[in-house]
């Protein structure tokens, strides 16, 4: 099954070839550890300035969009 965003985004093109190199297995691993250490980086500055949680979970969501855009889920 092709992935919708593939093809779309500045970093596409680089995240397919690796996604094609390293296998679709490890990727998604290393995608996952990638995604999970943003968050952290997020919370810990939500925490830092004093953020609730809706106003995280907007930045983790405004972090996802901003992430398809850029070719980042392809």
């Amino acid at each position: 099954m092709k992935n919708v965003n593939e093809g779309k985004g500045l970093f596409a093109p680089l995240v397919v070839v690796t996604r094609n190199i390293i296998g679709k297995k490890r990727f998604n691993q290393l995608r996952g550890k990638a995604i999970a250490l943003h968050s952290q980086v997020i919370t810990e500055f939500c925490k830092s300035i004093g953020a609730d949680g809706k106003q995280r979970q907007g930045l983790i969501r405004l972090a996802k969009k901003n992430g398809e855009r850029l070719g980042f889920l392809a």
